[in-house]
């Protein structure tokens, strides 16, 4: 029975990537499927109670000053679109694209460039929202969200946002040493700069190798040690693995010796940078 780990993305993860106006790439991370799905379960069922609770109130008052029927209808028709659209794209706007549902999964709805949802956005979501979420029963929502990568519903698509995760696990640090074999290489060898997700992909699997079962380590292992062959010279002929644990304490050191360097060199700047010019006094 293998024990359960968080999945290592293996591969091109330009879909995780967001370029800026100023050409700057961030990564960010779509909500799942299955967390926008308990975030709309959630926030359905907020709605339900909320539009019963505003029935019970109405049907309280029309008792105690006997309410016209007609009055009675169109405040019905208020109550559920309140519901249904006024409230979610309100609470929406103010929150900057949170609501019940996804403040309990950690998501939030931004523009498509990354940026704060208006209520143009938030309007439209609500009102697709009552075909997809409510008159199908979710059903259309979730046949939309299967078929794109961003697991993006109707309302997603026409409003021009996605849903961002934004409560990113965190990730245990786990820090080998320089294999025995690899420590002649390790004087010679050149790494450069690794792209942050696969460093990052990189620590993730070694800090959960003995999870894996012995066939799934060996695959990723190799798939990580083909990406990192390119920014490697020259390749030792040892098990990918090794070769990830080397290549992470060559990085490990080198960052080190860096925040080291730099340390030194701020505190050699520190009388320059807190002195006062021609001794003026302090004040």
């Amino acid at each position: 029975m293998t024990a359960t780990f968080s999945p290592i993305a293996v591969g091109d993860s330009t879909e995780n990537e967001l370029i800026t106006g100023e050409a700057v790439v961030l990564e960010v991370r779509h909500t799942s499927f299955l967390l926008r799905a308990a975030g709309a379960l959630i926030d359905g069922l907020v709605t339900v109670i909320f539009i019963i609770g505003c029935f019970m109130l109405l049907g309280m008052l029309s008792t105690m000053i006997d309410m016209d029927a007609a009055i009675g209808q169109a405040l019905s028709v208020a109550v559920v679109a309140t519901g249904l659209v006024i409230l979610p794209a309100t609470v929406e706007t103010l929150t900057r694209g949170r609501s019940v549902g996804r403040f309990t999964v950690g998501a939030r709805i931004v523009r498509n460039d990354g940026g704060a949802i208006s209520f143009r956005h938030a309007l439209t979501r609500a009102l697709v929202g009552v075909l997809e979420l409510y008159l199908t029963l979710g059903g259309l929502a979730a046949t939309v969200g299967l078929l794109n990568n961003r697991s993006r519903r109707l309302g997603d698509l026409l409003a021009g946002t996605y849903s961002q995760h934004e409560r990113v696990p965190q990730i245990r640090r786990f820090i080998r040493p320089m294999p025995p074999e690899l420590y002649g290489w390790a004087q010679i060898v050149d790494v450069a700069k690794l792209p942050e997700p696969l460093a990052r992909r990189i620590s993730q699997f070694l800090a959960q190798a003995d999870r894996f079962t012995p066939e799934s380590r060996f695959r990723v292992a190799s798939e990580l040690a083909a990406e990192v062959a390119p920014f490697t010279s020259p390749l030792p002929r040892v098990h990918p693995e090794t070769l990830l644990v080397g290549v992470a304490a060559i990085r490990r050191d080198r960052d080190a010796r860096a925040l080291q360097a730099r340390g030194r060199r701020l505190d050699a700047l520190a009388p320059a940078l807190m002195g006062t010019p021609h001794d003026f006094p302090q004040r």
